[in-house]
């Protein structure tokens, strides 16, 4: 499968055509000139969120959290070393519920972390608690088949 793919940039959130076979290929943004895939989560706002949301051709996975919850702070390094595994498949994003409580309102996030998996705009599941790195890959991937 050789077809172009929407890919939004985590660094200046512009959307860029990367062809599907080269997105093992360290492809870069046409605008800002830096890495599509960085093996790091992107922390995301209102805006940011919509544009990786609805113009992404990659699943996105998102992690509900708070600077203030210790299972979220437990959790964050396994989340790192899962989207190290993930990338380029998936789109790994964060969004801080106390900065941006628009989101967690409007996906009723009732606890965190919450990890929310998201498909061509729509969301597929959801997993409330931490979980360790090979736990949220395998939740990822066996989901996404």
């Amino acid at each position: 499968m050789n077809d172009p793919l929407h890919i939004v940039c985590p660094h200046c959130h512009t959307t860029n055509r990367v062809m599907a076979a080269q997105l093992g290929s360290a492809p870069t943004c046409g605008n800002c000139k830096k890495d599509l895939f960085t093996g790091h989560s992107t922390a995301l706002d209102e805006s940011s969120f919509e544009r990786h949301l609805t113009r992404n051709q990659i699943p996105l996975l998102v992690d509900f959290w708070a600077p203030w919850c210790g299972p979220c702070k437990g959790m964050a390094p396994a989340y790192e070393e899962a989207t190290a595994q993930l990338e380029p498949q998936v789109r790994v994003a964060k969004v801080d519920t106390e900065a941006v409580p628009g989101l967690g309102a409007r996906f009723q996030i009732r606890s965190i972390p919450t990890l929310v998996l998201f498909s061509n705009g729509r969301e597929l599941l959801r997993q409330s608690g931490a979980l360790g790195a090979a736990d949220i890959v395998r939740w990822v991937r066996s989901n996404l088949r």
